[in-house]
């Protein structure tokens, strides 16, 4: 099974030229899901006793079950938060796995940590924080804001002893990621949602504090603020939050996993300002840093807070803390332990293309979505939600109800035209159904655009 014979060779060669076909096609095929019964029908059983052949199995792959799955940088997917990685971070990711590196401990993995940290130092640089903050890649933005809680949990625990025992309040909006909500059951905490559907301001933060009780009021051991909601891309009050957050000592996180990536446009930073302040960051290469699935990052002002919260005991992980002391080990800084080194296709597309491209790049998705803006505002059917934010756009087909913009969202999706998902926002009658774009490739034209909007008369 791990010989090199002709075979071998002969499927690298069909995987790469495989690889070389898709990462030069501009405009792929936009798969639609089957049911996994009509799946079982076509390709039957692939996992058995004698195997089935490379041959066979990729066949399988390329004719039946890469058709049944959506790419996410079609230039018309435009649902959820897309991504749209560079053809050389898609290169270096086949690289990276071919390297078969463990991005745990230095002593392992040194060249290859190093060359992460080199991204890494980058998107520090990014967020404005002081000397001394740093951090690490990680699967995503769940895990890094998993990792960033738990912390500020150990923090807040190891600054009172009566904390010890005590299950800790997590302050977020209700605009806040949906993992938030499951990362507190992980870290058995509560949460405590701010009802607001636009930004989140400082003044609904310190209302909140002071209807606290004093005994809710001392389990607060972090409040979350979003840079870029998910579902309209909208900013909180930053700086406020911070003002207070520092005041009352509560651990300030920002979670930036899809908005982070416009900390490179200068013409949305100020926007982001104190960002800087916070006591931990997330951001997703892999959604507008244009990186492959999977990477995520959580950045710390102070990482060795974070390592007394993560670094792992073990008699056979001794050695690590002996010889790898002399490194960087990312194991010590979030919640997994063996790891890939996923930073290395980010650090390779930046070496190769450099900032300047991917501040380019990052500004095509805000234009894009004031592109977007204009052309709803120009149709007799469309009108906007709101004005657009960051490379997000809210709109509504006037006339349509939850039901015509489902329909519309498949119809679109099983043709293989787009796929641009419907979503709720809650107006002051209530919540409502409306139509969303999420800009992030480049790719994407005002064409695409405007044929979007067409099929919607």
């Amino acid at each position: 099974m791990h010989n090199v014979d002709i075979d071998l060779v002969e499927m690298s060669l069909d995987v790469i030229k495989y690889a070389i076909s898709r990462i030069s096609d501009t405009d792929p095929k936009l798969g639609f899901p089957k049911k996994a019964e009509e799946l079982k029908a076509l390709v039957g059983e692939t996992v058995t006793p004698k195997g089935i052949g490379g041959e066979k199995a990729f066949a399988l792959f390329k004719d039946v079950l890469v058709k049944a799955s959506v790419p996410i940088d079609h230039p018309r997917h435009l649902a959820f938060v897309p991504a749209s990685p560079t053809r050389a971070a898609v290169m270096f990711d086949l690289v990276t796995s071919a390297t078969s590196v463990h991005g745990a401990f230095w002593l392992e993995g040194a060249g290859c940590i190093f060359a992460e940290n080199q991204a890494m130092e980058w998107l520090v640089s990014l967020t404005g924080m002081p000397a001394g903050a740093f951090g690490v890649f990680t699967s995503g933005g769940t895990e890094a804001n998993l990792s960033a809680m738990v912390t500020a949990r150990e923090y807040w625990r190891d600054r009172d002893e009566r904390n010890q025992k005590t299950r800790g309040i997590v302050i977020a909006s209700n605009g806040a990621h949906s993992s938030i909500k499951a990362m507190a059951k992980v870290i058995d905490a509560d949460v405590l949602l701010i009802e607001t559907e636009s930004r989140l301001e400082s003044s609904h933060l310190a209302d909140t504090l002071s209807r606290m009780s004093a005994g809710d009021r001392a389990r607060v051991f972090a409040v979350i603020a979003t840079a870029g909601t998910t579902n309209a891309g909208i900013i909180d009050d930053l700086a406020g939050i911070a003002a207070i957050c520092k005041s009352e000592g509560i651990w300030f996180h920002v979670d930036a996993a899809y908005g982070g990536g416009a900390l490179a446009a200068r013409s949305v930073r100020h926007l982001f300002n104190g960002i800087e302040h916070s006591d931990s960051v997330t951001i997703d290469p892999h959604k507008w840093l244009f990186s492959p699935y999977d990477c995520g990052a959580i950045i710390y002002r102070d990482p060795e807070l974070a390592k007394q919260a993560h670094a792992q005991e073990g008699s056979y992980l001794d050695i690590f803390s002996d010889e790898g002391a002399q490194g960087f080990n990312p194991s010590d800084y979030q919640i997994q332990l063996t790891r890939r080194v996923r930073g290395l296709p980010l650090w390779f597309s930046l070496a190769y293309h450099g900032t300047d491209r991917y501040e380019k790049a990052i500004e095509r998705g805000i234009e894009l979505a004031q592109i977007a803006g204009r052309l709803i505002r120009e149709s007799e059917h469309t009108e906007l939600v709101r004005e657009p934010s960051l490379s997000c756009v809210l709109y509504r087909r006037k006339g349509w109800d939850a039901e015509d913009y489902r329909a519309w969202t498949y119809k679109n999706h099983k043709e293989g035209f787009a796929l641009v998902a419907p979503t709720k926002w809650r107006n002051p009658e209530g919540p409502e159904t409306v139509s969303r774009f999420c800009f992030i490739n480049p790719d994407t034209t005002e064409k695409d655009i405007q044929d979007i909007l067409e099929t919607m008369v």
